[in-house]
């Protein structure tokens, strides 16, 4: 059970690994099609048996039982072994030589995850672009409202409630421009038994036919044609694995903070629908910090991994270190697309009490601006006496009369000087800053598809064709590196 991605992990199920395995299956069958090496009237028959949906799209209704295929699993390491009979079985007989032809079990799985991860971050990142766009209306609607920052738990100097929220908003922003950089470098695997493609060259006459696949097999899936098979250079998995727990740092680092501001004894935020005890009537939980804090809080390790595994990935195919992969990146999944759910209603539903933010600030008194006296008085008084004047204050001397009878502080405004809202420094201009900051187009919210799973809130046809006219060679058949590609 993992309470924080509950009802949301639906994008990473079994079934839909499932699903995305057989989608791979059919892909390749196209793409020889689109090569012209596979007879047209296979390729619609095979299309039509496995529930072909279109490039980029995973198929649905093919009836292969998950259960059956997880269990006979076991005894090959990998799920696709056993799946490539039962897809056999579901086409006719004279078009059975399609399935499968030329492929490894890795290119299969490891496209099928991709095309997986890529849906799924792509949810995420929907989730990440909702809290963003609450948090920059928080800040720009507390914008001047004076808070006590605090460094080391302690109070330190005066801040903003809208320069916090601009900061959870900036970390937020930058996880969300990771996360896409990562996903739209998502490619397909094909390499065959040794990553050599000597097996698509055979079928297609020559080793340029056979890189040629590549990116027809990329397109039919709606990922990027890698440069070169990835069997053990594991960088598409560990950038996703990096981008994923750094937006879950970003959303653990706002969660914990609220959880903070929601004690009792501070009650400066309180999120609009708090989870109850099961003992104490009286509490309202701060349950989606909590949530979204457990995720924060498992995700470095399955991202360490997802590393580990990365680098035992040894010889031309890895014995252990791959298998090791599948349930670290699907959790991974499984909470960021949890805590990215979590996080767009917490921030939305955020409530900040601002009697308790004015009484929290309070609590330190005139002491709250400390530093200032430092920086403002010091060449005038000496370090010394200011110093001195601070530590009476804090004894519970009154700092604004001692501040008057002293001799170099005549003429002072001391009122002024003493005030916290003004000394929060640049605070509203990083505000203004955080708000007006450039940021590439996002994406929408996703619509359930026909069969209640979440469409890909990105990927939309005329990307996909976009897409394909990218990563497809040029007329000299030169393909693009990953540095060129948008």
């Amino acid at each position: 059970m993992t309470p924080v991605a509950e009802g949301h992990d639906g994008a990473v199920a079994d079934a839909v690994v499932l699903d995305a395995l057989v989608t791979a299956e059919a892909a390749l069958v196209r793409a020889y099609g689109a090569l012209g090496a596979a007879p047209a009237s296979s390729v619609d028959g095979i299309s039509a048996a496995l529930g072909w949906r279109g490039a980029g799209e995973i198929v649905a209704g093919h009836g292969i039982p998950v259960a059956d295929v997880s269990a006979a699993a076991v005894a090959g390491g990998n799920p696709v072994i056993p799946l490539v009979a039962r897809v056999k079985a579901l086409v006719p007989e004279a078009d059975r030589l399609w399935i499968h032809r030329g492929a490894t079990s890795q290119d299969v799985l490891d496209s099928a995850l991709v095309l997986v991860a890529f849906r799924a971050s792509g949810l995420v990142l929907t989730g990440l672009e909702a809290t963003e766009h609450a948090l920059a209306a928080l800040a720009a609607s507390r914008r001047d409202e004076v808070a006590a920052a605090r460094t080391l738990t302690q109070h330190a100097v005066p801040t903003t409630v809208g320069l916090r929220a601009a900061t959870w908003l900036r970390g937020v922003r930058r996880a969300h421009e990771r996360l896409r950089s990562a996903r739209r470098a998502l490619p397909a695997q094909l390499g065959g038994a040794g990553g050599t493609l000597a097996s698509f060259a055979e079928v297609l006459g020559s080793p340029e036919r056979a890189l040629d696949l590549v990116p027809a097999f990329a397109a039919e899936l709606g990922l990027a044609a890698p440069d070169a098979p990835w069997h053990t250079t594991r960088w598409p998995v560990t950038e996703l694995g990096d981008a994923l727990v750094q937006a879950l740092d970003a959303l653990g680092v706002l969660a914990a903070d609220v959880a903070t501001a929601s004690r009792t004894e501070i009650g400066e935020l309180a999120e609009g629908a708090g989870g109850g005890s099961s003992a104490m009537p009286h509490k309202s939980n701060p349950a989606s910090s909590v949530l979204i804090r457990s995720a924060a809080l498992r995700a470095p390790q399955l991202g360490a991994t997802l590393h580990a595994a990365a680098a035992a990935a040894v010889d031309e195919r890895p014995d252990g270190a791959w298998h090791a992969e599948w349930p670290a990146l699907r959790e991974l999944l499984r909470l960021a697309l949890g805590a990215s759910a979590h996080a767009r209603r917490l921030v939305a539903g955020l409530r900040v009490d601002e009697a308790a933010v004015a009484r929290t600030l309070g609590l330190t008194g005139p002491l709250i601006v400390s530093e200032r006296l430092s920086v403002a008085l010091g060449p005038a008084l000496g370090k010394d006496a200011v110093a001195g004047l601070v530590a009476a204050a804090g004894r519970g001397e009154d700092l604004a009369a001692l501040l008057r009878a002293h001799p170099a502080a005549t003429g002072l405004d001391i009122e002024g000087l003493l005030d916290p809202a003004r000394y929060t420094g640049a605070a509203g201009l990083l505000v203004d800053r955080a708000l007006s900051a450039d940021r590439p187009a996002d994406p929408v919210d996703p619509a359930p598809d026909a069969v209640g799973r979440a469409a890909d809130p990105v990927s939309d046809a005329a990307g996909r064709v976009a897409d394909r006219a990218v990563h497809a060679p040029d007329a000299a058949g030169r393909r693009p590196s990953r540095t060129e590609r948008p």
